[in-house]
Order: C-alpha cells, then sequence, then structure tokens
C-alpha cells in the first residue's frame, strides 16, 4: 500500500470483481427462473400489486427503495430482459473485458448491475428479504469504485471492503453472543447442522461428530467473526510505519475467514452467503509481489474514490450505532440505497426440526384417499433422500418453507401455494422437485407437520434412512379449489 494507490492488492481486486460479478450471475439466474412463479403476473404475491400500493401515495411512494419497475412497471416480460442484460454484463465483467479498458468502464458496469437488482430486490417483499440481497448490492457498489488493471486498486476502496467484512463478520459475532444461550455454552453446532434451513450432502455426517468437535466449531466460529476482523485492518498499520510486515497479518485474517466460510460451504446451504464472504475477504490478501500495475491513480479518479470513503464514513454512523447497541438489529438498512447495512444471523439456533409436508390426493374422500407427497428441490422431504447441494444458487421457496413453522400464522404466499397446486399451475410446478400427478389437478390438498431428525449411523444401516421423522398433525385439513 502506498497512499491512494494499493499496489500490492491487485490480485485481491481481480478476486473481487470477477468473483462479485460471478454472484451477480447466480443471482440473476435465481431471479430469472423463479421470480415469475413467486412474484409474477400470477404469482404468489404479485409484485404489481405492491407497485399499485406505492403509486397509492406519497407516503407509500417513499416506503418503497428504488425500482426501475416503480417508473417503467412491472411485467414478466421486462423481468427476463432486465436479467438477461445483467446476465451479460456480467459475464463481460467475469472475463475481465470491462476491466481491460479505463475505470470508468467497469464502474458503469457494476452500477448497471447494481441498480438493476435493486430494482429486483426493492419489489421482492418477502422471497427477497434475505441478508445475503442487501450484502450483494453493498459489494457491487463498492465493485464499482476497484478500477481497471491499467492502474493500482485505490486504498479507499480496499480499506471500504474491509469495513464491509467486519460489519459481516463482526455483526454476526455480536448477534451470537447476545442471543441464544447455546453460542455462549458452546452447544449451538449441536443442534445447527440438523436444523439450519437448508442441509447439504455433508450435513448429517457433520452432525454425527462427537460432543467435543462441535465446541471446538462453535469456538473457532467466535474467533473468526469476533477477534479475526479486526486484524484485516493491519496492512493501515504498515502505511503508516512504511512496511509490509503488517500486510501478512491481514492476510492472515483474511484466510481464516475463509477457511471458516469453507467449512460452512461444505456442510450446508446458505445460497451465495458463504461464497460472497469468501470473495470479500479476498481483499485482504495483499502479498507484495512485485507485480501488476504500480502507476499514479488519475486524479479524477482520486476524487471520485475519496467521495466514496467521505460518503461511507458518514453512513457509517448508523451501522456502528447498532453494533454497541444493546438491541442490535439484523441485515439491516438504514438508507434507501441499501450502503453501509447492519449485517448479522442465526442469534438462536432451533433444537428441532419442524418440517410442513405438502400432500394431494385425487381421490374424493379424504378418510380413505391415497395421499402422496410434494417434493421440494432443496428442503427435506423423503426420509431417504440425500440433501442435495444447492448453494449459491438460490431457492427462496424452499427456504421460506424453513421459515413456515416459526411464525404464529400460515402466511399469505403459502395459502396462494396451496391454490396454485390445485390448479397444477405449471411455472408453480417447475419450483418443485417432483410433482406426484404428472400435472393433472388433484382434487384435495393438505398440510401436514412432521418432526424430523438425522438418523444414526446404526439407524441408517439398518433402514436406509436419512432422516427420521415422526408425525405430529395434521396443518391444514383437505381442502380443495371449491373450498378455497
Amino acid at each position: 500500500m502506498h497512499g491512494f494507490a494499493a499496489t500490492d492488492f491487485g490480485f485481491a481486486r481481480e478476486v473481487l470483481q470477477r468473483g462479485i460479478a460471478a454472484l451477480y450471475i447466480v443471482a440473476l439466474l435465481s431471479t430469472l427462473n423463479q421470480f415469475p412463479a413467486l412474484l409474477g403476473d400470477r404469482g404468489l404475491l404479485p409484485a404489481t400489486r405492491l407497485l399499485d400500493w406505492a403509486h397509492s401515495s406519497k407516503r407509500a411512494s417513499r416506503m418503497l427503495r428504488p425500482s426501475l419497475f416503480r417508473w417503467a412497471g412491472y411485467t414478466d416480460a421486462r423481468l427476463r430482459a432486465l436479467c438477461i442484460g445483467g446476465i451479460v454484463i456480467a459475464v463481460a465483467l467475469v472475463l475481465g473485458l470491462p476491466q481491460s479498458g479505463p475505470p470508468w468502464v467497469p464502474m458503469l458496469c457494476f452500477l448497471a448491475l447494481w441498480l438493476g437488482y435493486m430494482s429486483i430486490v426493492s419489489i421482492g417483499q418477502t422471497f427477497y428479504g434475505f441478508g445475503w440481497e442487501m450484502l450483494l448490492l453493498e459489494a457491487g457498489f463498492l465493485a464499482a469504485f476497484l478500477g481497471s488493471r491499467n492502474e493500482p486498486a485505490p486504498t479507499a476502496v480496499i480499506v471500504l471492503f474491509w469495513w464491509l467484512v467486519f460489519r459481516l463478520e463482526f455483526g454476526a459475532g455480536m448477534i451470537k453472543i447476545r442471543g441464544g444461550r447455546e453460542w455462549r455454552d458452546l452447544t449451538a453446532l449441536m443442534y445447527h447442522h440438523e436444523t439450519q434451513p437448508m442441509p447439504g450432502p455433508l450435513s448429517r455426517q457433520a452432525h454425527l461428530l462427537p460432543a467435543w468437535f462441535h465446541r471446538v466449531e462453535v469456538v473457532g466460529n467466535h474467533f473468526s467473526q469476533l477477534v479475526a476482523p479486526w486484524f484485516l485492518f493491519a496492512p493501515l498499520l504498515g502505511l503508516w510505519l512504511e512496511t509490509p510486515a503488517p500486510a501478512i497479518v491481514g492476510a492472515v485474517a483474511a484466510l481464516i475467514v475463509i477457511a471458516t466460510q469453507l467449512w460452512l460451504v461444505i456442510t450446508g446451504n446458505f445460497a451465495w452467503l458463504n461464497w460472497a464472504t469468501i470473495v470479500l475477504a479476498s481483499s485482504g490478501i495483499g502479498i507484495p509481489t512485485g507485480h501488476g500495475a504500480t502507476g499514479p491513480l488519475p486524479v479524477w479518479w482520486i476524487g471520485v474514490t475519496s467521495a466514496v470513503f467521505v460518503l461511507y464514513v458518514v453512513l457509517s454512523w448508523w451501522p456502528v450505532r447498532n453494533l454497541v447497541a444493546r438491541r442490535q438489529l439484523m441485515n439491516a438498512s438504514f438508507n434507501r440505497w441499501q450502503l453501509a447495512n447492519a449485517y448479522g444471523a442465526f442469534g438462536t439456533v432451533t433444537r428441532q426440526r419442524i418440517e410442513y409436508v405438502i400432500e394431494g390426493t385425487r381421490d374424493s374422500d379424504a378418510a380413505t384417499a391415497e395421499w402422496r407427497e410434494y417434493e421440494f428441490k432443496g428442503k427435506p422431504g423423503s426420509p431417504r433422500r440425500l440433501p442435495p447441494q444447492i448453494a449459491p444458487y438460490h431457492l427462496r421457496l424452499d427456504w421460506l418453507m424453513w421459515f413456515l413453522p416459526l411464525g404464529r400464522s400460515l402466511e399469505e404466499w403459502f395459502q396462494m401455494l396451496l391454490v396454485r397446486l390445485l390448479e397444477a399451475d405449471r411455472p408453480t410446478l417447475r419450483l418443485l422437485a417432483s410433482d406426484p400427478f404428472d400435472g393433472e389437478r388433484p382434487t384435495q390438498v393438505r398440510v401436514v407437520a412432521y418432526r424430523y431428525r438425522f438418523a444414526t449411523r446404526a439407524e441408517y444401516r439398518r433402514t436406509g434412512l436419512r432422516w427420521i421423522r415422526d408425525r405430529r398433525h395434521i396443518l391444514v385439513r383437505p381442502v380443495s379449489l371449491s373450498s378455497i
């Protein structure tokens, strides 16, 4: 690092720019495949209703975050065009094409991705209410000011990436310390692998590891989130002392964060959250190599990046205050543009897994009917099925199905889901792994609550089951189209 130019962070910039662009491809593909069925013209929560509400009054209009659809109007065709256009831009960034030009070229590309995806998130309602949505938006905005490979990365922007990783990791660590007792008595990971929203292929093996290992996991998590992020800023000391030694400390801190995230990648499916954290943490890897751009930054570019830094200094008052607050907010945005957000998740860990299983029948008599299950792509269903590897792809419907038992009532989107299944709506059925009626309409559907737990090694050898489930109660009694 030398003044305005982070000359030792060429590798970090390449990973940040290409990695963030790759995450935008995943997010836009997820939107392209799922948004119309979830929020489109005939979706479970049509976005047009939200836009109509926003247009109904000035107060409602102010509550809606910026969106191109607010001015152009929403149609499924416009949504698809926005996604395809964004994917084309993101692919170019992954290939490094815009980065070969002047710094304003990749800047405009990333700002286009940021604004386009914000337009989607703003009308996505509960299906886009996840912390990694705002994380991707903030990462895309900051990536716009990393410049091109013709000059070094701006120091101010690299530091802002460290600040983003700090808020992401330290915020999550503080949420846990202030949250459930299981994080303080080191028992949280004795439950987490089994009860997490969407287990992966190795989650059961991780769950069956001995208790002492799970305690080590929690200690490692606390160190990675509460201690390591502070050392990301070590290279700033090197800038002051004019020595590269502290940069190694920053790189080690980044590698600790990355290693922890890789363990989470192996043992679960958290959409692109873990992959985004890995990409962002690479901003701390700044070892002098003697290669890369070393020339001075253009004066106008120093002005632009310095202005972004000052903007973040001002906006950071709110997340800093949140970090020290007794009632810390989780995944909160303090401005309409979703910059300088507060992050954090899993302050408490559920100790048992309740799954809502949707069943249908073509028989008219519910008492003697043969009920068949609808299988989802990611969430547990058949006890014999190996949990799939989904991440970094995001199955929005499956995730909300996990949240459903944690609420006090059935949400509107779930009731509409039952209607769409009764109609054998093709876009809705494509969101599922299998349709037991091969596109035909069921006569009735119902919802049954089950408790799921991972099978022990002995149970698996004896039965071949990966999950042991016991039926609790019928949550929604048989309903038909005529009775809804």
